[in-house]
């Protein structure tokens, strides 16, 4: 059953997210994919180099989106390797992607704040597979309701 599909933001998006750093080019920008039959993540790689000393986080760019079917969501993780051998993690430690960010302000451009978690420092290099995304059903409560549509990007909701 196919929910969903990844693409590109802008390219104009794309290098003001970069804020000036050398990155992937855009039109070669590999859009996620699993790495087996079997895999539940789709990996998204990084289109900038990162180098994190301990306890430091940045924001990668990731230069994509999701557009996927309502009453789904995307929820991101930091690759098992990258874990368990770097002890990186998210800063908001799962990272959850809702199909309306789609239309957000932003193009629903996917930013993924990292942490290295461990006791020396780490790359994160460009084109390096660092973390996954798994796109999972959601059900509702029969008491809520929400109205409003969104409006902003990341963060936004609430405000």
């Amino acid at each position: 059953m196919t929910i969903a599909r990844f693409e590109r933001v802008s390219l104009s998006r794309y290098q003001e997210a970069l804020e000036g750093r050398p990155g992937l080019n855009h039109a070669a920008l590999p859009l996620p994919c699993r790495a087996t039959e079997g895999s539940a993540g789709y990996d998204f790689v990084s289109p900038v180099d990162i180098v994190l000393s301990p306890g430091e986080a940045a924001t990668i760019p990731t230069g994509i989106r999701a557009r996927m079917e309502p009453g789904w969501v995307l929820l991101l993780f930091p690759r098992s390797s990258m874990g368990f051998r770097h002890q990186l993690r998210l800063a908001n430690t799962t990272g959850v992607i809702d199909s309306d960010y789609y239309h957000a302000d932003n193009e629903g451009h996917i930013l993924v704040r990292v942490v290295n978690g461990g006791d020396h420092p780490m790359t994160i290099s460009r084109g390096e597979r660092f973390c996954q995304g798994v796109f999972l059903p959601y059900g509702l409560a029969e008491e809520q309701d929400a109205p409003d549509k969104r409006r902003g990007g990341f963060g936004s909701t609430g405000r």
